[in-house]
């Protein structure tokens, strides 16, 4: 199907535990049909990267790769770069 391969992926930059990302999941979940979740353990040796970039910042979420937010689900900016996203692949 060629819908899910048109799909945004929305990275998640996580760690365990991490309640601010599993609140932020919740937040989320209206809207899971609308994107691909991938999760990011930054505590993880390849990740080591991510992790002195974001280890008090968690959780930080890029989309399609470029940064979007951090600490909380901002729904505005969020529904806002999803609905570009869809126009500009239509």
């Amino acid at each position: 199907c060629s819908a899910s391969r048109n799909k945004p992926v929305l990275t998640l930059f996580t760690k365990k535990p991490c309640p601010l990302c599993d609140e932020a999941k919740e937040v989320l979940e209206p809207y899971k049909r609308k994107f691909i979740l991938q999760e990011v353990d930054i505590t993880l040796p390849e990740n080591s990267a991510w992790y002195d970039k974001y280890k008090y910042d968690i959780p930080v979420f890029h989309l399609n790769g470029k940064f979007l937010m951090k600490h909380r689900v901002d729904i505005p900016k969020f529904e806002d770069r999803l609905r570009k996203l869809e126009l500009q692949s239509e």
